[in-house]
């Protein structure tokens, strides 16, 4: 039976509102870009009307303070966008002779050098510092989920309980698209990750930190005082990134899954 609850052209609410804000997420990189080239136009031509009021100087530290705020809250690329656009923008409007990239005065040069290398700098140390505090957030986050299953161990949790919440928080650390554990090993594993935070596969080193994590089953053993109990079987995304401190909470996690089984091995 065909059951028709509305027009075909009707699209529930829901899914129009996913559309717009998918539209504009992905276009949300074109706008910081046009925003970062735009900014210092509009700084500039606005203090055009009172440029022989004013020194270049004064207009520069408000050139490099637009900058600046762009770099707070954009990329590398906006930011150096923006340096170069405040740099042609000064030199346009407030070196003489203006309208033109010529500079007939050798502090308006050194001045426009400065903004534009000081605008480049200030970049990518604002970038770096969001790396940084990414980095800490993350690794706050995973520590969070170590400390979860401890406190499983600590309450006395059964085995089977803390060897699925492990990998249920692998899966979520790792953004896996499935993960289990088995008590049986394979002959050739495959891919591998190492305790040291690092993934082999075979003999070799795969790069994760470019190539992501591998498509095939990844093996993270579960092992206790050097004793194998089993390994968890990860299934990641072809080229999913993953940092090595998330390898590393990983390995943490397999151990905590180890010494759930040791302890139900000893109380049997």
């Amino acid at each position: 039976m065909d059951v028709t609850t509305g027009p075909a052209s009707e699209v529930p609410r829901r899914d129009i509102w996913t559309r717009i804000v998918g539209r504009a997420e992905a276009l949300l990189p074109w706008f910081a870009v046009a925003a970062a080239a735009l900014a210092p136009v509009v700084v500039t031509v606005g203090l055009v009307p009172i440029r022989s009021d004013i020194p270049n100087a004064t207009v520069a530290l408000g050139l490099a303070i637009v900058v600046s705020l762009l770099a707070a809250i954009g990329t590398r690329i906006t930011a150096a966008i923006a340096a170069i656009s405040a740099a042609v923008c000064f030199d346009v409007f407030f070196t003489q002779p203006y309208g033109s990239l010529s500079i007939s005065r050798v502090q308006d040069v050194a001045t426009s050098a400065l903004l534009l290398v000081g605008g480049l700098i200030v970049g990518q140390l604002s970038a770096r510092n969001r790396h940084h505090r990414g980095l800490v957030t993350r690794t706050s986050y995973d520590l969070s989920r170590i400390h979860a299953v401890a406190e499983m161990l600590a309450s006395g949790a059964g085995m089977d309980q803390v060897v699925r919440a492990v990998a249920s928080e692998l899966k979520s650390l790792l953004g896996l698209r499935d993960c289990w554990f088995e008590v049986s090993f394979l002959d050739e594993p495959g891919p591998v990750i190492e305790p040291g935070g690092e993934v082999s596969w075979g003999s070799l080193w795969w790069g994760f930190r470019s190539l992501g994590l591998p498509g095939k089953q990844i093996t993270l053993f579960v092992a206790h005082r050097g004793r194998l109990l089993g390994r968890y079987v990860l299934m990641a995304e072809p080229g999913t990134r993953v940092t090595r401190e998330q390898l590393l909470a990983a390995v943490t996690l397999a151990d905590q899954a180890g010494a759930a089984l040791a302890l139900q091995s000893k109380s049997a």
